[in-house]
This record gives C-alpha cells, structure tokens and sequence, in this order.
C-alpha cells in the first residue's frame, strides 16, 4: 500500500486546482493500492465523495500571507516522513512530487506585470510576498529531493524545463480529467429555462465566460471584444471583489442589456447548456477546468495564448486562440464564429469537434495516468 499526501494549503469551492485535488482523490481513492491523505489549513465537509480518505489538519499560526506560506510548507515538511510520497501544489522545497498546477509563479507575474502601471510593476517587484514564492519556487525546482514535476499542459513543462532547467525526465503531463458523463452536449436541455430566466432570445448568439478573478482570466477584454457585435450576448458566472468595475464598463460600452453577472455559480452545467461558445482570453491560466468542461459539453473555445488549453485547439475547428489582450484579434475571430453558426451543419461540426476533443480526458483516465506514475516512483 502506497501512503500518499497530498498538500494544499487553502481551500476555494471554486478554484481549478480545488477541484482538480478533489477530483483526484475521489479517483485515487478508488485505488487499492493507494491510501492518500489530503494535508491543509481547511477542507469543508461535504466537498468530497465518500471514498476512503484522510484528511489532516495541517494550520499552523501566521500573521500576513509571507508567514502563511513559510508557516505551512515548515508544517507539511515535517509531516513527510510519514507518508511514501509528498506531492504538493504548493511552491514548497522538499516535496518528492509538484503538481504545478498554478503554473510558474514568475511567469504569472511577467504576465501581469502587462497591464500595470509602471508603479504597479514597482510594487510587483519589491513586494515581500511575490520575492518569497519565487524563491521557494527556484529552490523547489533545484531541490535533491525533487523527483517528478505533474504539469497540466505542455506550455508549463516547456517553461519550467527552459527557465529552471529541469531535466525531461522529472516532468511529465497529465491532464485534468473531466466527468464526460456529467459535463455532455446533452446539457442543452437546459437552454430554454435559463435563456428565459436571464431574458435572452432563445436563438441569441451566447457566449459563457466562468471563473473568478476577472482582470486575470480577460472579463475586460471578452466585454470590449464582444461590445460591437450586437447579436452576441455574453454571460460570466464567477465572482470578482471589482465586479462593479466590469458593470460599469459594460455600460460604458453600450452593452449592458447583453451581459448577465451571475456571480458565484455552484453548478454550472446549466450555464454551459444555455451558451453557443466559451470565452475566456486569460492572461495565464495553466491549464483551466472551466476550458475541459466547456468543451466536453460541446462549446467551441475562445482562448488566449497564455492558456494551456489553447494546445487542444486547432483554429476554426474547435475554437479560436489570440493574444490575451487582443482586443480586435478575439473580434476577428468571433465574427468567423457568427459565420459557423449560420447553418446548421456549421453549429454541429463545431460542437462535434469540440466534444472530440475532451473525450479521451476522463477522470478514470487521469486517475490511472497518476497511479501509474506513483507506482513507478515507488518502484
């Protein structure tokens, strides 16, 4: 029996790298020859299957997030020696396992540091917290202990390969994995009710956008791309702290009356069934759940280049992939989009498409290309 930890310090309902543990450990779970125990501050009851796990508290005191994080990967380091392996989706140096799902946090911050201010890159730069993660994110890469890297996509294996130089064989891609059963075309059984609930023509051009933190993910360049095309309607289910920025600019644009706020969505099945397409022009996202979901139920992808998911897309046929920030790029694009959907042979091939291409990614699959992984590393 192989003793697994894995370590994930905060808890958010509705964060990608949430779901892809809480999907793991169901999947791993399942396993007999894998006992896993889920290390961090807080996991609430109730958002995980009834499978055989362990959960462990590991909530150390800290005053600010720098201490939050130095106080938690000193906690979870002194829990390794119980388990066989340690796989950590936190930068902490030490761990035998990292599943960079986060990505590489000094090629977020080259990302965000686009739409700063040249203040806004000073404070970026000489902020205590960034300066600690990427330390401990260099060390972790050159850490003896380190034997293998999960990446989510190739984009985060090439960059961390080029910009830590580690070695081929320590990084590997696995995927997310998708519940293709729930996540399925067949959700556009709820179209008519939730087009009516937010008072959209049954035959509207709709786009979906889900996910929090909306300067990250693009709700800023989803709303002035769509903005000129008066057809296309746009709703985004996730939560933002400046949510009344992005209503104001929706106003501001002229397209108020074209866009949905829904706020934090806890099922988002009917979201995908009630839209055409998904949009989300990220300027750095791993590798999103939102991405698998949105195209396992059939809906062809608008996504940036700073997105994991834009190596699943071949232009025209599932999706569309521009620069996070090109504005008329995404334009461009969503006025081919509006040709496709002009016919109906145009609107099946795309979701034909779309669907083909998540299918291979399920859950059982992800599962077994991680118990395979660990039992090697066991081995």
């Amino acid at each position: 029996m192989i003793k697994l930890a894995i370590a994930r310090q905060r808890y958010n309902p509705h964060g990608g790298a949430e779901r892809f543990v809480a999907r793991a450990l169901e999947a791993l779970s399942a396993e007999d020859r894998i006992a896993v125990t889920l290390l961090a501050r807080d996991w609430p009851e109730g958002t995980m299957s009834s499978h055989d796990w362990h959960f462990q508290r590991v909530n150390p005191f800290y005053l600010g997030r720098t201490w939050r994080e130095v106080s938690f990967a000193r906690a979870v380091r002194h829990r390794a020696t119980e388990y066989d392996l340690l796989q950590s989706h936190e930068r902490i140096p030490g761990a035998a396992i990292f599943r960079a799902g986060d990505g590489v946090h000094a090629t977020w911050l080259e990302h965000d540091a686009r739409t700063r201010s040249a203040m806004g890159r000073m404070a970026l730069r000489w902020s205590p917290y960034h300066r600690y993660l990427c330390r401990a994110e260099r060390a972790m890469f050159a850490h003896p202990v380190l034997r293998c890297v999960i990446c989510n996509s190739r984009m985060v294996r090439d960059d961390i390969a080029q910009r830590f130089g580690v070695p081929d064989e320590k990084l590997t891609v696995i995927y997310n994995g998708v519940d293709t059963t729930a996540f399925h075309p067949d959700v556009t059984h709820h179209r008519a009710e939730m087009r009516a609930q937010w008072g959209i023509d049954g035959e509207a051009p709709l786009l979906a956008f889900v996910g929090s933190g909306f300067a990250r993910k693009g709700v800023e360049t989803a709303l002035r791309a769509i903005a000129p095309l008066s057809p296309v309607h746009l709703v985004v289910a996730g939560e933002d702290k400046r949510r009344a920025r992005y209503e104001a600019l929706a106003r501001e644009l002229g397209m108020a009356s074209r866009v949905r706020f829904l706020g934090a969505v806890g099922d988002v099945k009917p979201v995908y069934g009630a839209a055409d397409a998904f949009i989300l022009p990220t300027l750095y996202d791993p590798f999103p759940n939102a991405c698998v979901e949105a195209l396992a139920c059939g809906l062809p992808l608008f996504t940036s280049t700073g997105c994991g998911a834009a190596e699943w897309v071949s232009e025209g046929q599932n999706g569309w992939v521009r620069d996070a920030l090109d504005v008329s790029g995404y334009q461009t694009a969503l006025r081919n989009w509006l040709v496709y959907r002009e016919t109906e042979e145009g609107r099946r091939a795309l979701r034909t498409a779309a669907r083909a291409t998540a299918e291979p990614y399920t859950l059982t699959a992800m599962a077994k290309a991680l118990s395979v992984l660990y039992l090697q590393l066991v081995a």
